[in-house]
């Protein structure tokens, strides 16, 4: 069975196997490492290929001539089985990842019966991305059918965040709005004849921006940036300053507030100046923005 993961920009492959046991004739084992090779030719190099599964073979504890497939943490002797699935590693470039982590006899060993316990589940991987892999044990108490143990790999794939392109067009930065751009804008507009269109309702509207956008790129510039707040916007007075500068006071009283109960009271004058200046903000808003609507009335 093979599974196709996509994660951020990296896409994963993931393919089960169970291999036949030594009981069972060679075409039957050759019509098995047949498939699987078939399986992994179908993988692009570029994306990543996890391999596990019963592969019903001992690699054993020495790596011996598969020392770039082979970590040299096994478990008991090496038969032919486990020759086949290292000599099939390194013909593909894998590595054993259960073999590359000093563990524990308890956490090597995936097989346990009455009369024996063996190593023939194995989780296999690029043998470039070996540094993907974190750590691969056995977890003794967890027990998928009557005899197997559950082998688990840590892995850790770095997902890169997409750059968020700037599209659309630049922010104006209206922070800049003061009184006296303000009026050259509102001159600039009237030359250029901004509110003389004519029309249906959307090709006056597109004019209209057009000639706003273009009137604001020329008085105010235009930034990348993220534009201005507070101080500065243009609903900003001297009551929104009065309120937010209490507000500051309140904060730096109670970042210097010594005991409990002197603590107790800044906080709650904190409160009611943060709420003062919420209100504030709010009306400042409402005002300017009524004012504005008021004027859009009219063509």
């Amino acid at each position: 069975m093979s599974i196709k993961l996509v994660v951020g920009q990296c896409t994963v492959n993931i393919v089960s196997a169970y291999a036949p046991h030594m009981g069972l004739d060679e075409e039957v084992k050759r019509r098995f490492w047949e498939g699987l090779d078939e399986i992994i030719h179908q993988v692009p190099p570029n994306e990543k290929l996890f391999i596990g599964g019963d592969f019903n073979g001992h690699i054993g504890s020495n790596a011996g001539v598969y020392e770039k497939v082979h970590g040299g943490f096994g478990f008991g002797e090496r038969n032919e089985g486990g020759t086949s699935l290292l000599d099939f590693t390194k013909a593909f470039g894998l590595v054993v990842a259960n073999s590359c982590f000093p563990k524990r006899e308890g956490n090597l060993v995936t097989f346990q019966n009455a009369v024996a316990k063996t190593q023939i589940g194995y989780l296999l991987l690029r043998r470039r991305d070996r540094g993907l892999c974190k750590d691969c044990k056995v977890i003794p108490g967890e027990i998928l059918v009557t005899r197997h143990r559950l082998l688990v790999m840590d892995v850790g794939i770095m997902v890169k965040r997409r750059k968020m392109s700037g599209r659309g067009r630049p922010r104006i930065r209206w922070g800049a709005l003061t009184k006296e751009k303000a009026q050259e804008l509102e001159g600039r507009l009237s030359v250029m004849g901004a509110w003389r269109s004519s029309g249906d309702t959307n090709s006056m509207w597109s004019t209209t921006t057009n000639y706003i956008r273009e009137a604001v790129r020329e008085v105010l510039g235009v930034s990348t940036g993220v534009t201005g707040r507070h101080k500065g916007e243009w609903w900003w007075n001297e009551v929104v300053q009065g309120k937010v500068k209490a507000k500051k006071e309140a904060y730096q009283a109670l970042g210097g507030s010594i005991g409990e109960g002197e603590r107790r009271a800044c906080m709650e004058r904190y409160k009611v100046a943060s709420k003062e200046a919420k209100m504030a903000v709010t009306e400042a808003k409402t005002v300017a923005y009524s004012r504005m609507y008021e004027e859009l009335g009219e063509k």
